[in-house]
């Protein structure tokens, strides 16, 4: 990864997740910041999810199926569309255009689009679900680590993303197996039906480049959310090994050791900032986002082009944080928590929903 010379100053924004920071905490306080979180459920139904499909796939079909079925997602909203049948993982923007003109002529009021296939995954240098939320940008492919383009949705408090900003967030399911798939999409499911005692890792590591950009926005370490049942730990180590109840992993490596050894609980997030994690295709020197997927993770991020180490180009945890343990989807929690998303791909199952519950807190 690309070192940038000069990041971009990080601001300080007042608003639903600046309560998560670790400031004005005595040392080794605990602190439970279950009265600074709102109450701001989703309002995103099955209906409002159009399911898409690569016709030339048997398993892409054989998946949306079982997500319609799974999610209760209306028959009407299952749209096919036909890909090149080369099988690269980029898309030209003529492709994507051809791409877009499909689904355009299907869709209707939808407010969130989930791809069912593997690959493709990007448009030359931008990730295939920026492409189709907020559009093509080209410029960011004449130097991929020059700053990139706001998206309008960043730490959004919309609750309809097409009503209120005219974009439709996107998302993959990537395949890996068929049975990989669906346990992914029953995870999502699972998420709902119970509040679950649960720990949040944010780990700071030997890995400077990767792990420095989001370090401001950790948590302090041991703060309590009771609320949500939820503990995070703010760590200076290399990984996580054996922990049960993982709901949130945020390092920043190339190389995620020990993954497998740990328990991720129905509706997790996971992502390690680095270059190439987005490609969701032949294994590389760098661990792909599907490997979180495998390992029980609800949903994933990772850059499909050499973004640098902008903050802005990753997941910003404090975000993700506060608009999930609200009440928000996975989809909405993760594309609010991305700056500049354009070569980033969101992988997952969009409707899941762990922090739809709340606890009763002693004293309140």
């Amino acid at each position: 990864m690309a070192v940038v010379s000069r990041w971009a100053s990080v601001g300080v924004w007042i608003g639903l997740c600046s309560v998560l920071l670790a400031t004005n905490a005595l040392a080794g306080a605990v602190v439970d910041a279950s009265k600074k979180i709102p109450s701001r459920p989703s309002l995103l139904k099955p209906e409002d999810v159009a399911v898409i499909y690569n016709v030339n796939d048997a398993q892409s079909e054989e998946i949306a199926r079982y997500y319609l079925q799974a999610r209760q997602v209306p028959a009407e909203n299952l749209i096919g569309v036909e890909l090149p049948r080369h099988g690269k993982d980029a898309l030209s923007a003529a492709e994507f255009e051809s791409l877009k003109t499909q689904l355009d002529a299907k869709l209707t009021n939808q407010q969130v689009l989930l791809l069912v296939w593997r690959s493709p995954f990007a448009v030359q240098c931008n990730s295939l679900t920026s492409a189709l939320t907020l559009g093509l940008d080209l410029n960011q492919c004449r130097k991929t680590c020059d700053p990139g383009r706001d998206s309008p949705y960043f730490n959004s408090l919309s609750l309809r993303p097409w009503a209120d900003h005219h974009i439709r967030l996107s998302m993959q399911l990537p395949i890996t197996s068929i049975e990989a798939a669906k346990a992914l999409i029953d995870r999502g499911v699972l998420s709902e039906f119970s509040l679950n005692e649960a720990n949040g890792y944010f780990l700071k590591t030997r890995d400077t480049a990767r792990s420095k950009p989001r370090e401001p926005f950790f948590p302090q370490d041991g703060m309590t959310i009771l609320s949500k049942k939820l503990t995070l730990h703010t760590l200076s180590q290399e990984a996580i090994e054996k922990q049960p109840a993982v709901m949130f992993y945020f390092t920043g490596q190339k190389q995620v050791d020990y993954m497998l050894t740990n328990t991720y609980l129905p509706g997790a997030i996971a992502d390690h900032l680095t270059s190439t994690g987005g490609i969701l295709g032949n294994y590389n020197a760098q661990m792909p986002v599907t490997r979180w997927l495998d390992a029980g993770v609800t949903g994933s991020y990772g850059t499909v082009s050499e973004p640098c180490n902008y903050w802005q180009k990753f997941p910003n945890p404090q975000i993700v944080l506060g608009h999930y343990l609200a009440g928000e989807t996975l989809i909405e929690a993760y594309w609010k928590s991305v700056k500049w998303p354009m070569q980033g791909v969101f992988v997952g199952e969009p409707l899941a929903k762990p922090y739809a519950r709340t606890a009763p807190v002693m004293g309140e």
